[in-house]
């Protein structure tokens, strides 16, 4: 594979490409650099071998303004390259960071196995390592050849031994890539997986203390805890014992070419001053392979982090622009749509088909576990695992912008989830707050009142969560932030689960208000006095519409059909004397 296949075979890949200039640079100053770090080595030949014999003051003040001339040089160029790393790192985070928000939201909503908590740690440990000593030591490396050829030039001997180290710790570096990758991997998905573990466990902290379930999720806590600590130790240990392999390898590289430099002095071959400047070529020639085992494990996790990415960027493309971007009427239509679920031998939804039309009130009736909360989501298209069409004026909803169509949907679901912010905030979907949009969906959520009531009116923080309301105060919350700029499309599921009489009337009253605007309403609910608000009413059953039509005649049939076994009961039963 060329490199410019590899760099071509994801948008990841491709994004990484587009920074090739800076890379090229990055490749220039680093020859420079690396060329210029000959200058200790021909510094120490000329001050034994010349200004030594020749005892000139002259000639060693001119030698020393030299090197430092090209040391500065040499300075500047590692310099330079770090700087143009770190200035493209921060460009690759700003190209890229919008991107993994969508891609790890969208596979959060999918609720795929990508673990998108990880994607934006991911990214910055691929950027950190673009700007830390790993790439820099990928830099050097091509450059150990050229100072191996250097120590021929003063004595093949010297070369050689060069080489024979060089192998031996190209060697522990593929031995270590073969014994760490795997552990490491290991130890980094099992963190993971026990962070997410605890953050889910603090996000429910209230129920864990009041029913003293602290002890026994704490138990298992530590169970996973356990393993993390053995995997983690495991990967160490290997790292460490390849290190401490490195660290003797490289003692024994820099006392063996002092040794073979003495011989070759002994034997009249090579100058004192050679011998010195030999050594101390030899360590630099085998630096950046030694850096290569130093930083061995940033470079498995980076190359694992750059796979995960890489993987969630292909799985969750970016939007196609010139999706349908006209506003909806709000008419929608399900045909044979089946839902499923990972874990689950039988589909949550089987070839469900209704439609809901524009000013009308479509009411889903059922018992738990019938499907309705799941139609809700099929419906407004967050559901990840449905087949069959869902059409939003006649287009599948899969052709509308997302972002275009959020302001045209309303959507409240049966657990609210409110965000830290204010209440007009938290209305207005954390978009521009429009104050007028603001009253009139907290107005027609008949919450208009009990917000000025509070101290600090719609600028009231709620908390985390909505954490300092009530639960119906929560709820109709959530209705006006679902009625917000008067949306085409209105689904509820419970929205009077946690209102109280008032709030009921109030929810009542909203559901006329957007049905006389010419909005669909889909309401999904178990009480019977909501029933009295539909057009039309659909009653679910173990995840089939088993009855829908207009309000009445599905009343009439279900009064017809619960009629019929008593009138079969009181004809089987015998007649009394």
């Amino acid at each position: 594979m060329t490199i410019k296949s590899f760099f071509a075979r994801s948008e990841l890949a491709a994004t990484l490409w587009a920074f090739r200039r800076e890379f090229l640079v990055v490749g220039i100053f680093s020859m420079v650099a690396n060329v210029l770090m000959l200058m200790p080595t021909i510094y120490m030949l000329q001050v034994f071998d010349r200004v030594l014999v020749s005892r000139s003051e002259l000639t060693l003040l001119f030698v020393s303004l030299i090197t430092l001339f090209l040391f500065v040089v040499m300075s500047f160029a590692e310099w330079a390259r770090s700087r143009l790393l770190v200035r493209a790192g921060v460009r690759l985070d700003e190209v890229l960071n919008a991107r993994v928000f969508n891609a790890a939201f969208e596979a959060s909503l999918s609720q795929s196995g990508a673990a998108p908590q990880r994607a934006f740690s991911d990214l910055t440990q691929i950027r950190q390592f673009m700007t830390g000593n790993g790439i820099f030591a990928l830099f050097d490396v091509p450059w150990a050849p050229v100072y191996v050829l250097v120590l021929f030039f003063l004595h093949p001997f010297l070369g050689w031994v060069a080489i024979v180290f060089a192998i031996l710790q190209a060697l522990l570096a593929w031995f270590g890539h073969r014994r760490t990758v795997a552990p490491s991997e290991e130890a980094s998905k099992a963190q993971s997986d026990l962070n997410v573990y605890v953050q889910s466990k603090l996000r429910n902290a209230e129920v864990i203390e009041s029913m003293g379930m602290l002890g026994g999720l704490r138990a298992r806590w530590a169970e996973r805890h356990k393993v993390y600590m053995h995997k983690q130790g495991s990967a160490q240990g290997l790292t460490h014992r390849i290190q401490v392999y490195s660290k003797f390898l490289r003692y024994c590289q820099q006392s063996f070419a002092l040794a073979a430099g003495a011989l070759l002095v002994i034997d009249g071959q090579l100058s004192p001053g050679a011998m010195i400047a030999a050594n101390v070529l030899t360590t630099r020639a085998l630096a950046p392979i030694d850096a290569l085992v130093g930083i061995w494990r940033s470079f498995i996790g980076a190359r694992s982090a750059f796979g995960r990415l890489e993987e969630l960027l292909e799985n969750h493309p970016e939007r196609d622009p010139a999706l349908t971007r006209v506003a909806p009427t709000g008419a929608l239509a399900l045909r044979d749509v089946t839902a499923t679920a990972e874990g689950r031998e039988a589909p949550i939804l089987q070839g469900v088909s209704l439609e809901a039309n524009p000013a009308s009130v479509t009411v889903i009736v059922g018992p738990s576990g019938s499907g309705k909360s799941t139609l809700a989501r099929v419906m407004i298209g967050i559901w990840p695992d449905s087949m069959g069409e869902v059409l939003l004026d006649g287009r599948p909803l899969a052709n509308w912008d997302r972002t275009e169509l959020g302001p045209h949907l309303g959507y409240l679901p049966q657990d609210i989830e409110l965000f830290e912010g204010s209440i007009a905030e938290n209305i207005a979907r954390f978009a521009e707050v429009n104050s007028e949009l603001v009253i009139a969906a907290a107005r027609c959520a008949g919450l208009h009142d009990m917000i000025l009531r509070m101290p600090k009116g719609y600028d009231t923080q709620i908390g985390e969560a909505g954490s300092t309301l009530s639960g119906g105060q929560r709820q109709r919350l959530g209705l006006a932030r679902a009625v917000y700029g008067d949306p085409a499309l209105i689904v509820l599921d419970e929205p009077n689960a946690n209102l109280d009489d008032v709030g009921e009337q109030a929810l009542g009253r909203a559901i006329l208000e957007l049905k006389n605007k010419g909005k669909t309403v889909v309401l999904i609910t178990h009480r019977p006095s909501a029933i009295a608000l539909a057009d039309r009413l659909v009653v679910m059953q173990e995840g089939r519409v088993q009855m829908q039509g207009p309000r009445d005649a599905v009343l009439t049939e279900l009064r017809n059909r619960a009629a019929a076994p008593q009138a079969s009961t009181t004809a089987l039963r015998p007649a009394t004397a």
